[in-house]
């Protein structure tokens, strides 16, 4: 259903522990750009129609609707010689273009 990777924990874990806020982290859907919708996270308070996620002392929470529309969810953090990052992966389909990058659009 909901699933963390040790090294994206890890990684969440090292940037938490400088924030002098303590929001758990909502997965959600970021609209725009030219690859179209994607999954993104952003720290973010907890609402009423969340399901909250516990993982190894990181909170998650995500909006239960969309929880069932693209479960199962797994995030995860890569490191390749373009660069690092925390990626989401689940059952989302991207409705992007898929053009490449922004400035190859036109």
């Amino acid at each position: 259903m909901f699933s963390v990777t040790e090294k994206a924990n890890e990684m969440i874990k090292d940037f938490m522990k400088n924030r002098k806020e303590n929001l758990p982290i909502r997965v959600m859907i970021l609209e725009g750009g030219c690859s179209g919708t994607s999954l993104g996270m952003a720290l973010d308070e907890q609402k009423q129609d969340d399901q909250v996620f516990e993982e190894n002392g990181v909170t998650f929470v995500i909006n239960q609707d969309l929880l069932s529309e693209i479960q199962p969810i797994t995030v995860d953090f890569i490191e390749t010689p373009h660069g690092s990052g925390f990626k989401l992966s689940s059952s989302f389909v991207n409705t992007g273009g898929g053009c490449g990058t922004c400035s190859s659009c036109g």
